[in-house]
């Protein structure tokens, strides 16, 4: 695998998170923009996506203030985007947030910017694949139950430091099928690729302890994060990493959901929260 360290395959949800941008206790002039980067990756289209701020916006009962959205293809360049002043915040999520801030102290949460709306995360799988779909849900209600999900999540998420997690090591079961797994690398500590080109992080933990449950080999594919949906519908891979963003009853919270595909259960869930140049 390459390395790559850009991150936040959702653009949507960053994209919706900036509606919250300047709703906490701070009173916002009128005069206000605020410039926000984000990734440019949309999974739905602008007409969608428009109808989705319209209800945001009409329901919310929030006083929203200007802001100018900036979109860029990875985070290094939307990182230099930030430090250069082409954009004032970077909208993505806090488990991200916590992760670069804890490798680079000029980076720092804004607060009460984007902290209204969460993602959670699933797998998409092919929709004439319902066996395989039902097979990860079983999977991922057992570790739910028995605190394995839990333990991942403290291991990985919470418990973050500024030492890369070790690589994880996929068990392997002779005979038995192999799901082909497709990991971007682009959401550390979510979805992480060592600088050796190792697969580490939550999601790859997590895809280890599915692995043994089903007692199936993973194959883990390095694709580029834009290369999904079409890594899945190609049968490149069986199962992609994906968010939903559930806004209100109102929207679907499948919206994002790419064509010819059904998503898993969710097994985590994270704000969007702004991050800017400390001060």
């Amino acid at each position: 695998m390459k390395l790559k360290k850009i991150f936040s395959f959702v653009a949507m949800g960053a994209l919706a998170g900036t509606l919250f941008t300047g709703c906490g206790d701070k009173a916002q002039n009128d005069t206000d923009n605020i410039r926000i980067g984000m990734i440019t990756t949309l999974n739905a289209s602008e007409q969608k996506i428009d109808e989705i701020l319209t209800l945001v916006e009409q329901r919310s009962n929030i006083n929203l203030i200007k802001h100018t959205t900036t979109f860029y293809k990875n985070l290094p360049s939307l990182q230099m985007g930030l430090e250069s002043g082409s954009v004032d915040e970077i909208s993505t999520y806090e488990c991200v947030a916590n992760y670069l801030e804890t490798r680079d102290p000029k980076f720092v949460t804004v607060e009460n910017h984007g902290r209204n709306i969460s993602d959670s995360f699933c797998f998409a799988i092919r929709k004439d694949n319902d066996l395989l779909k039902n097979s990860l849900n079983k999977a991922l209600d057992t570790l739910k139950k028995n605190g394995t999900l839990d333990k991942l999540v403290k291991e990985y998420i919470t418990d973050v430091t500024d030492k890369e997690p070790p690589a994880v090591d996929m068990p392997h079961f002779d005979g038995a099928e192999t799901i082909k797994v497709a990991v971007t690398g682009d959401l550390p500590p979510l979805d992480l690729v060592l600088a050796d080109g190792s697969p580490a992080g939550f999601n790859t933990a997590l895809l280890a302890e599915i692995a043994k449950q089903l007692q199936r080999n993973i194959e883990i594919i390095d694709i580029d994060g834009d290369a999904r949906a079409a890594a899945l519908s190609s049968d490149r891979a069986d199962v992609v990493f994906w968010a939903i963003l559930p806004v209100d009853q109102e929207v679907p919270s499948d919206i994002d959901t790419p064509q010819g595909a059904v998503l898993s259960d969710p097994y985590f869930t994270d704000k969007i929260v702004h991050i800017r140049i400390k001060k």
